[in-house]
């Protein structure tokens, strides 16, 4: 992306720009309308603070059949220190509780081969399937994808002198391991476990390990403003969305790729798909977030981003959609909220296809990218403060 390689060079005067404004008025996504965001609350951060007792999580388990579900809504796990030490041994309290490392070449499940899941130590949380295990001969068990990406709760580590991702558990905050992009096809990551966070049950075994829960409801939008990275980043921090997946929409199935979304000539934009639920935030309300993060009067432009894959667009789903975005729109320019005319595009959703991992959370795992410390953190840190009512424009 020849845009992302430009502000490399250009990240000294991305982050002078960005310490007054979420975008520079040249750059123009304009500033974030605290208007717009009124009444939006971020998510809690259960992993840097204090979970609470009573806090909710959205996640796949495993069903009394054996299988896994559809994404439920259930109570976090949550236990002081020495109720976990009644639990759990010694070293597993050292690892899950207090994010230590086993040996390399000694964890319990590096070379087990047989077919089934492996579940979270702490809470019996699925997490990884057999079939996506692969030798890495790093000396720990390696994966390439979770079985469930809602499972799996990821954070920056920057322990040690490193800048890692480090991945823990949904439902009870177990660290896990560390995440790496130098696993094999088709995801390109690498899911580094220790064994003892983990908690193996074959297939024979997988029904009497089931839980009897209801599957949540789950709304889904899809937004296009701009890089992807941006989008996904913003939309993560409020509470309500379950998750933002970035990848690819407009276009076919044979062009949904990174590479020839590039290209400008796919009909493919970069797009968010959000997962949430309506009962903590709806449709509204995100179509203003959408509006309030980038700036919808540029065409085919979002910053130093051009070409008709960062345009700014709302793939609706069905005509209920459509008409909300419409509304809030004609509000939106009668009241003038923008200094020039919205160009956002609203277009039928006739496909969503998820891009690839390595774009997925690409804020999250990489911070000191240049790209991100110049546009895309700034615009988070200037939703936070807007939200939490510590700026105002």
């Amino acid at each position: 992306m020849m845009a992302k390689v430009l502000m490399v060079a250009l990240v000294g005067l991305a982050l002078v720009l960005a310490a007054g404004l979420l975008w520079s008025p040249a750059g123009a996504e304009g500033k974030v309308d605290p208007a717009l965001v009124e009444g939006m609350k971020l998510k809690g951060e259960p992993v840097m603070a204090e979970a609470k007792q009573d806090e909710m999580v959205h996640v796949r388990v495993l069903t009394r059949e054996g299988k896994l579900s559809e994404i439920v809504h259930i109570p976090k796990v949550v236990k002081t220190d020495e109720e976990w030490k009644q639990i759990l041994t010694p070293e597993q309290f050292r690892i899950m509780r207090s994010h230590g490392t086993e040996p390399a070449f000694c964890g319990g499940l590096l070379k087990n081969k047989e077919h089934g899941y492996y579940l979270c130590g702490s809470c019996g949380l699925p997490l990884f399937e057999s079939n996506a295990k692969f030798e890495s001969g790093t000396g720990w068990p390696s994966f390439f994808q979770p079985a469930a990406m809602e499972n799996i709760l990821e954070r920056s580590d920057m322990s040690y002198g490193m800048v890692r991702t480090e991945i823990l558990c949904r439902r009870c905050d177990a660290h896990l391991g560390h995440l790496f992009n130098d696993g094999p096809k088709p995801t390109g990551m690498r899911y580094c476990l220790n064994s003892e966070s983990l908690r193996f049950v074959a297939d024979a075994d997988l029904a009497a390990n089931g839980e009897d829960v209801a599957p949540a409801k789950i709304a889904k939008a899809v937004f296009a403003g701009g890089c992807f990275w941006c989008v996904e980043a913003v939309f993560e921090e409020i509470d309500g969305v379950i998750d933002a997946v970035s990848g690819y929409a407009g276009g076919s199935a044979e062009t949904a790729n990174y590479k020839d979304v590039c290209t400008g000539e796919t009909g493919h934009a970069e797009v968010v798909e959000v997962l949430y639920d309506p009962a903590k935030v709806n449709y509204e309300a995100l179509l203003r977030l959408h509006f309030a993060t980038h700036d919808p009067t540029t065409l085919n432009r979002q910053g130093n981003d051009t070409g008709t894959q960062y345009r700014s667009a709302i793939f609706y789903a069905d005509e209920e959609q459509k008409a909300a975005a419409e509304k809030l729109i004609a509000e939106m320019e009668k009241d003038k909220v923008f200094s020039g005319k919205i160009v956002t595009t609203l277009e039928p959703l006739k496909e969503f296809y998820p891009a690839e991992a390595y774009h997925q959370n690409y804020v999250c795992r990489n911070p000191r990218q240049p790209y991100v410390r110049g546009v895309a953190l700034p615009k988070v840190e200037k939703l936070r403060a807007v939200l939490q009512g510590g700026a105002r424009e």
